[in-house]
């Protein structure tokens, strides 16, 4: 099967090592996003999919648009009997769908219809649930609104955060894709159309909600910290500079919301129970363990935060 695979960051890459290692499919080219600047220095750096591509000798193309269309002929040229797609971040125009034998493939971190959308994983950590999974679709022009080919389920538990759950989604991909091609070549897909009224969008993070509001409760509060983690990281204040949380424990304890109720251990009052802090990192400082960082600093239990 001729394969030509779009995707961007690393939650694509081991389904296109999946993909290459496999002898029942051939994958012609690869289409990622142009290399970006990145850091304070604006280093310009490949995507992550660019590099494993690179490295197992396939053919990269990095089109600013796929409207152009030379790079609709490109594609055609290819012969492709599925476009899979992974978190390219580029609307692919109806012009590129109608290209492959079958369909294009997109592999979604959801169940869908529910958390269509840039951060279906993050926002799936931070409104608490408790099930997600992987979701194989038929592309149509829609946002992820294509009928649904695959799902796999997994548990969300309760301590991982939203990184250590795209790394976990990750793995499982390659065998929900090796699935539905299979299934399409040899005719026994069953295509599923999604309900648009139990569908949710899950729009991308952004580092202004990522700040912590100590009247929320402490369960609210703990999701934020392990959706942000490892971006944007959710912070607070401390005498006047940012403290960022990268994890932490629910506790029972109550107070005034934001009041320090301890700092060996670290508890802050929630507006429902507290929030043990386990790993913070205060601007220009390293990351530490919560207890280590309030020992130096110059603030009162009975203080209020934030």
């Amino acid at each position: 099967m001729n394969i030509v695979f779009m995707g961007t960051p690393d939650f694509a890459v081991p389904s296109l090592k999946a993909l290459a290692s496999d002898d029942r499919f051939s994958v012609k080219a690869v289409y990622t996003q142009p290399d970006k600047p990145v850091g304070r220095k604006k280093i310009l750096t490949p995507p992550d999919v660019k590099i494993a591509a690179n490295d197992l000798n396939i053919p990269v193309y990095q089109p600013e648009t796929l409207k152009d269309e030379s790079v609709i002929s490109e594609i055609r040229s290819f012969e492709p009997d599925v476009i899979v797609v992974i978190a390219y971040g580029k609307i692919l125009p109806q012009s590129v769908l109608d290209i492959p034998k079958y369909c294009c493939v997109n592999i979604h971190g959801s169940i869908l219809p529910k958390y269509r959308g840039a951060a279906p994983i993050q926002r799936a950590v931070i409104n608490g649930e408790k099930v997600t999974g992987i979701t194989s679709m038929r592309m149509n022009a829609g946002l992820d609104t294509g009928d649904i080919i695959k799902i796999y389920k997994t548990e969300i538990k309760p301590e991982e955060t939203s990184g250590e759950l795209f790394d976990r989604l990750a793995e499982s991909a390659p065998d929900v894709l090796k699935e539905t091609l299979i299934s399409l070549e040899n005719g026994t897909a069953v295509f599923t159309k999604q309900s648009d009224e139990n569908s949710t969008y899950a729009k991308p993070l952004s580092k202004d909600e990522a700040v912590i509001n100590w009247n929320e409760s402490a369960d609210t509060i703990y999701n934020k910290i392990r959706g942000m983690n490892p971006w944007p990281v959710s912070f607070t204040y401390i005498n006047g500079k940012k403290l960022k949380i990268f994890s932490a424990e629910i506790c029972e304890k109550s107070g005034t919301a934001g009041k320090l109720i301890s700092k060996t251990p670290a508890i802050v009052a929630c507006g429902e129970k507290s929030i043990k802090l386990i790993s913070v990192q205060q601007e220009g400082k390293k990351q530490m363990s919560a207890e280590d960082f309030f020992r130096g600093q110059r603030i009162n239990i009975g203080e209020i935060i934030g």
